[in-house]
């Protein structure tokens, strides 16, 4: 699995954990990248997933020793230049030999586009060229992680301000020319663009300026509640209690919030406009600021697109991290590009950093200009998605690049195959781009290669090499190992269908550039991410010296060029699969090229099939299984010329013939016919395959073909021929022992088994001695199954001394495994000791006749049929449903057609969007995560271009987003709506998706989760008897069991009928490890699918009965009662948005008052109403009328009764009492409500009137009015307290405002906070905003700060773009 960055920092201690972000992303694809630690590692930290792998063959990868070539030198020492040197590699693919030779062919003329994490052009050695042009050409985030909706539009008023989305005041440069005077607005939540690294830096450097202005907050407060005690010894007065609870409160307050302090980070304003000639942004960012007055909006040096200026800047000086501004869309969306990991600057600067001062340490092609297109998203921590692909290969045609880098990767369904394949393959065909890519960091295993760069035949896929200088120098080995070889954990080939996977190799570590905000100017990192930019360096070279000497440039010729020109690594044609051709050298290459420079331009297509079959279609040979391995077959090869598609019909592909001559590296084993005449449609030609002499083990061969007229050329072509022959396992016990194998640095076994029918799972017991220092392993197993992605197990084993370990994985019986052991390259370098392994593999299984169950919502059990085919196995089921799954129809379909700036493809067509919205509710929180089963967890191998998708809340508040990997997400109770987003340039792909059904995957918790039960009987379920157990298998008989249903008591909430209980069986139990006593099958090797129906909720049979039978009302009565609840129904849905429309509620509520006078129900119904305008002119006459309706409803209501009524309990049994209970808490709950609106309105009254300008001989006057006021409020809250909780969250703001009269600030906070944690979901903005009016009135200016910052979180002003 290639995915996030796989990192060294100490020569012989390397951290192999899953490469991701996450422990179960182990399969995402981040960047393959490998950076050093520093302290020892646990066996457990290369922990990617959880699948299987098999070897015979025993071999070393090694370079091969050529003199002064490629750093490959015995008894290596290292001075001054040669670390330096070591540190940015160039002399193990002689770039250093052939830049001192043709200084002028150092990159100039060659443009790279860096698909990647991003590149910060203020990096060092990332400004300018050896000859003095800009090297950065362009910064562009092709995946939409940073953009913002600037659509919106606003005018400055008459002193230069204009209003932020954020709702900040933002003050214009009044040098800024803008001719419209239209400046566009937006905002963005700034750690949403940085790092996770960089966040945390920031959190760490604001939590700790934050607490010591809290800290001052908090002896404020202890001293004013210090001094009050020792003012008031005796406290026994209630208005003294009340206060010392109101200072109480603040410093209790103010220490919770200390504890429960979360950073969100600050939120900028970005401002859009069009100067006249070009569009134009600048931010606000003075809340990142730590000076006062710092990082305001019109102190921003404002920016245009990168490519048209070539300006950056920053956001602060706390971040250091360098911002570019990209318009798009007539200035309706800004683009705010950073880099999401380092990742991406370091890439670039391995392939042309430029450094006049120190040389030594310039990137491959110092001259070469790049092209950043930020691939890696940093709202999914730097995972690549199908939209910033698209866009980058876009970017990369328009910019007229000659070179793509992408060192990313994952693996791949299906090879050579998919919507970005296809794409690729349109941009090196028709625009001659050469695509270099990284093979990946899943070694040492066979067929760990990943897509795109070694499954794709198009693109050039790179191995990781590392020399002795490299060892010595940038690892700190304390001795280098004699000879360059291929890094352990180097992906190897070949594919799954037979390509050779590696193309070439290339230096695999370099301490490059990296970003400003990481605070340092270089870092170390290894991983085919980085022997890939070596690569691309490399050939950055080779197209400056064709441009320079005027040959066409072609990625076939550069191809051929390059593999033709290797220097092999190691000594055997195995080392092959590991390496590819070998160690790319641009001397040769570039010989070569000058040499063939006349050759057509072509690509040699490779199509294989098994003779008398059509399908599958292969571009190698690879028989992995047993019985392919024991027989001759015979294949159709089908070799057909690839021109461009410019390439004319008259002059290049009418003429093309060549006379092929077909050599087979083993003719006993591979044979072919000798010659064949090639012309452009293309020859088939057959191959004969004879594997039954070979031993155990693993084999490889080429048939490759030679033009007999330019033999020099070498292989034109290649189809390669890989034989991992199993050994057959044939003791009654299946046991097999791999005794006495001895390992070094970098050696590898492999052992090829063909795994029993009947085995399920497989118990690894490995034994290592004869050291004395630390040695590290890596054990990996692989069976390949079709239409699968290679089932891989991998584990990290660190032995400290001699001592055993025990491994147990699942196997799929009658296929070949590998089982890989490496012994890690740099473990035990210095050392003379060699370790000794014994491996000893124990074959178990259990075979069911029902893999996956599915149980239909019935009473009736699945019946399981058991047995064990190898030895004696000890059945013991265990099943548990865990999961629940929900489907979902969009309840809407919106297709549109997206910006030609960024989303016309090189074809020239245009890239449409769907946009699914789908709506979710949850009556509980709950943790879950989406599912679409037609377009999950592919990203390569898929043909739709992208998908993406984010759930908000009723706020809009977006918990969480994702695209092909959904991640788990926890949400609280509440409204949701999950939007997806889907691209693709053909419309009826889309038509078809528009009411595509999405799951919600709910886990359910421990005590949700449902265990099943077992029986010997198929009555078991209902009788509640004759349990099953455990029971011993014998081999050769059979035993059957029944699983049940759930019992329907114990179904989840929200299991709505239609949703699926999903969960996991499993059968047996291992030897070691495992003792989870049957409570979760899928800790076992081998558990599978089981999953439930969820049937129709059972029936209310009382639902109905009794509706009538104790209605004592005449039919007349009723009729009447019908027709006055109907009327005062058409009342409430009327509308009030137009005068039109209030006078005709006016006309009906006066109607209705007067047909119906003191029916409390109606006068709610019109309180309410009044309650909801929002449309009045006069304020005070709003709220005089608001209290006139309440007093109303509280006169309609007699109290007294009321009082009596509730003061006695009602038998629940009386259905009249019932009823009666009924209406008096209505009736409670209206005069409640009704006291609540009095109150509210009764201090709006007061505020109004307080805020106007009161004339100088009316302050007498005012005053008695507010003390009238002030025992008006009192006596309707008191009023109030007798009828509910005042501190509820329902009437805790009247509560709040009483405290806050009475100047108990801290109080009314702590009720107001108590209210807020109680108020569930989503948030409600009124407490948000009280609580911020509170903490200015106290001032407690940096919680102000703090809230505001959150409620840009809660409340954000729109939903991000996707």
């Amino acid at each position: 699995m290639m995915q996030s960055p796989l990192q060294i920092i100490n020569s012989n201690v390397i951290n192999f954990q899953s490469h991701c972000v996450c422990s179960h992303l182990s399969f995402l694809s981040l960047p393959l990248l490998v950076t050093a630690l520093s302290n020892p590692t646990k066996s457990s930290e290369r922990n990617r997933a959880d699948p299987i792998s098999t070897s015979t063959t025993r071999f070393r990868a090694r370079a091969m020793p050529s003199g002064d070539d490629n750093g490959a030198l015995s008894n290596f020492k290292l001075n001054e230049s040669t670390f330096l040197a070591s540190l940015m590699p160039k002399k193990e693919i002689a770039a250093d030999r052939f830049v001192k030779e043709h200084p002028e062919y150092d990159g100039r003329g060659v443009i790279v586009a860096i698909f990647d994490s991003g590149v910060d052009p203020a990096a060092v050695g990332l400004e300018v060229t050896s000859d003095g042009k800009p090297k950065v050409l362009d910064v562009i985030d092709c995946t939409g992680s940073g953009d913002i909706d600037t659509s919106t539009i606003v005018k400055a008023d008459d002193s230069g301000c204009i209003k932020g989305t954020s709702g900040n005041s933002l003050v214009v440069n009044s040098s800024w020319k803008n001719p419209s005077g239209e400046w566009h607005v937006g905002c963005k939540l700034v750690y949403e663009l940085f790092t996770s690294t960089l966040t945390d830096r920031l959190k760490k450097e604001r939590k700790k300026k934050w607490d010591e202005k809290n800290q001052e907050a908090i002896s404020e407060a202890v001293k004013q509640l210090f001094d009050f005690d020792k003012k008031h010894p005796k406290v026994d007065d209630t208005n003294l209690k009340k206060k010392r609870e109101d200072l109480q409160s603040k410093v209790d307050l103010l220490r919770k919030q200390s504890d429960n302090y979360d950073d969100k980070g600050p939120i900028i304003d970005a401002v859009v406009w069009h100067d006249g000639e070009v569009w134009r942004a600048a931010l606000d960012t003075q809340n990142l600021e730590d000076e006062a007055g710092c990082g305001k909006l019109a102190n921003f040096v404002p920016l245009t697109n990168y490519r048209i200026e070539r300006k950056y800047g920053t956001f602060s000086k706390l971040d250091a991290c360098t911002v570019v501004l990209n318009v798009y869309n007539e200035g309706n969306v800004l683009s705010i590009v950073t880099d999401s990991s380092p990742h991406g600057t370091h890439v670039a600067g391995i392939t042309s950093a430029y450094n006049s001062k120190e040389p030594l340490l310039n990137g491959v092609a110092p001259g070469a200009q790049i092209v950043s297109c930020k691939i890696g998203d940093s709202r999914l921590g730097s995972m690549e998605t199908g939209t910033g692909l698209v866009r980058a290969l876009i970017a990369a045609v328009e910019h007229k690049c000659d070179l793509i880098n992408m060192s990313y990767g994952e693996p791949t369904l299906l090879p050579d195959y998919g919507r970005f394949v296809d794409l690729v393959n349109e941009v090196v065909n028709k625009h001659r781009l050469i695509f270099i890519s990284s093979a990946g960091n899943n070694g040492p295993a066979l067929s760990t290669v990943g897509a795109p760069g070694g499954t794709t035949s198009s693109i050039i896929g790179v191995g990781a090499y590392v020399s002795p200088a490299m060892a010595a120098g940038a690892h700190n080995l304390v001795e280098a190992p004699p000879e360059g070889l291929e890094y352990t954990w180097s992906s190897r080939g070949p594919t799954v269908d037979g390509d050779l996977g590696v193309s070439i190799s290339a230096a695999g570590g370099a301490m490059a550039p990296v970003p400003t905000w990481t605070l340092q100017r270089r870092m170390f990192m290894n991983g085919t991410s980085m022997s890939s930019p070596c690569a691309c360096g490399g050939v950055a070279l080779l197209v400056s010296a064709m441009k320079a000497e005027g040959i066409p440039v072609s990625p076939y010729n550069i191809r051929e060029a390059l593999e033709n020109t290797c220097i092999p690594i190691g000594g055997s044609p195995e080392d092959k699969l590991s390496a590819g051709q070998g160690l790319m050298q641009v001397d040769r290459a570039y010989e070569y090229i000058q040499k063939s420079q006349d050759v057509p331009c072509v690509s040699y297509q490779i199509k294989i099939n098994q003779s008398g079959k059509t399908i599958p279609t292969s571009r190698g040979i690879y028989l992995r299984e047993a019985d392919l391995c024991q027989q001759s077959t015979e294949w159709t090869v089908k070799v057909s010329p690839k021109f461009h598609d410019d390439a004319s019909n008259l002059d290049q592909l009418f003429p093309f013939e060549e006379c092929i001559q077909l050599c087979s590296t083993a003719e006993a084993v591979v044979k072919a016919p000798e010659y064949l005449l090639l012309t452009h449609n293309g020859r088939e030609f057959n191959i004969i395959v004879d594997p039954s002499t070979l031993g155990h083990g693993l084999h490889y061969f080429e048939v490759y073909g030679l033009d007999s007229k330019s033999p020099w050329r070498g292989p034109l072509f290649r189809i390669p021929v890989t034989i991992t022959k199993p050994q057959t396992v044939k003791s009654r016990h299946p046991v097999v022992l791999f005794q006495g194998m001895t390992f070094v640095p970098g050696h590898i076994e492999r052992k090829f088994l063909e795994v029993p029918i009947g085995a399920t799972w497989v118990e690894v017991t490995m034994k290592a001695s004869g050291f004395c220092t630390s040695r590290r392993f890596f054990i990996d197993s692989v069976q390949i199954s079709p239409l699968l992605r290679p089932i891989k197990w991998e584990s990290v084993a660190t032995f400290s001394s001699p001592s055993s370990k025990n491994f147990c994985f699942a196997v799929e019986g009658g296929r070949t495994m590998e089982l890989a052991i490496a012994q890690f390259w740099s473990s035990g370098v210095g050392s003379q000791d060699v370790t000794n392994v014994d491996f000893e593999v124990v074959f178990h299984g259990i075979s069911v006749n029902k893999e996956d169950i599915v149980l239909d919502g019935s009473e009736a059990p699945i019946r399981i049929d058991a047995e064990a085919l190898l030895s004696l196995e000890n059945l013991s089921p265990a099943a548990v449903l865990n999961k629940v799954r929900i489907p979902y129809r969009p309840v809407d379909a919106k297709l549109n057609t997206l910006s030609a700036e960024r989303d016309r493809l090189p074809s020239g067509k245009q890239t449409l969007a769907l946009v699914l919205t789908y709506k979710i509710k949850f009556e509980e929180g709950a943790e879950i995560k989406p599912n679409i089963p037609l377009l999950n967890n592919r990203i390569y191998d898929n043909k739709f271009e992208s998908q993406f998708y984010m759930i908000s809340d009723t706020n809009k508040r977006v918990y969480t987003m994702g695209d092909v990997y959904p991640d788990t997400a926890k949400l609280p109770k509440g409204d949701y709506t999950l939007q997806l987003n889907l691209r693709h340039d053909n419309v009826q792909y889309l038509e078809k998706m528009k009411q595509l059904v999405l799951f919600i995957e709910k886990n359910l918790d421990e005590k949700e989760a449902i265990h099943l039960s077992f029986y010997s009987q198929p009555d078991g379920p209902v009788m509640g008897n004759s349990n099953f157990s455990s029971s011993v298998l014998i081999p050769g008989t059979k035993e059957a069991f029944y699983v049940g249903p759930p019992a329907k008591e114990k179904l989840p909430k929200g299991a709505s009928a239609g949703s699926v209980l999903v969960g996991s069986i499993s059968y047996g139990k291992v030897s070691f490890g495992v003792n989870n006593d049957g409570k979760n099958p899928e800790k076992n090797p081998v558990s599978y699918s089981i999953s439930y129906i969820v049937p129709p909720a059972q029936v209310n049979e009382d639902k109905g009965q009794g509706s009538s039978s104790g209605c004592s009302k005449s039919v007349s009565e009723r009729l009447e009662e019908e027709v006055r609840d109907a009327k005062i129904r058409v009342l409430s849905n009327l509308k009030q948005t137009t005068d039109e429309e209030r006078s005709e509620w006016k006309k009906l509520s006066t109607k209705l008052k007067s047909e119906y006078p003191n029916y409390t129900p109606l006068l709610a119904k019109l309180l309410d109403a009044l309650v909801s305008q929002n449309n009045f002119q006069d304020k005070i006459h709003h709220y005089e009328e608001i209290i006139a309706a309440a007093n109303e409803v509280i006169e309609s209501i007699d109290a007294e009764e009321l009082s009596r009524y509730l003061s006695l309990k009602s038998d629940p049994e009386d259905e009249g009492a019932e009823k009666t209970k009924k209406k008096m808490e209505t009736n409670r709950d209206q005069l409640a409500e009704a006291l609540y609106q009095k109150g509210l309105a009764l201090a709006e009254i007061e505020s109004a009137k307080q805020g106007g300008k009161v004339v100088e001989t009316e302050d007498a006057k005012a005053a008695t009015d507010s003390s009238s006021k002030l025992d008006l409020f009192e006596e309707n809250f008191k009023e109030l307290q007798k009828w509910v909780d005042v501190k509820s969250s329902r009437y805790g703001t009247l509560y709040i405002i009483r405290e806050r009269r009475k100047g108990r600030l801290g109080t009314a906070l702590k009720v107001l906070s108590d209210m807020i944690q109680e108020d569930g979901q989503p948030p409600k903005r009124k407490f948000y905003d009280l609580k911020l009016s509170l903490l200015e009135q106290i001032g407690w200016d940096h919680l102000v700060s703090y809230e505001k910052q959150w409620m840009n979180v809660l409340f954000p002003a729109c939903l991000p773009l996707f």
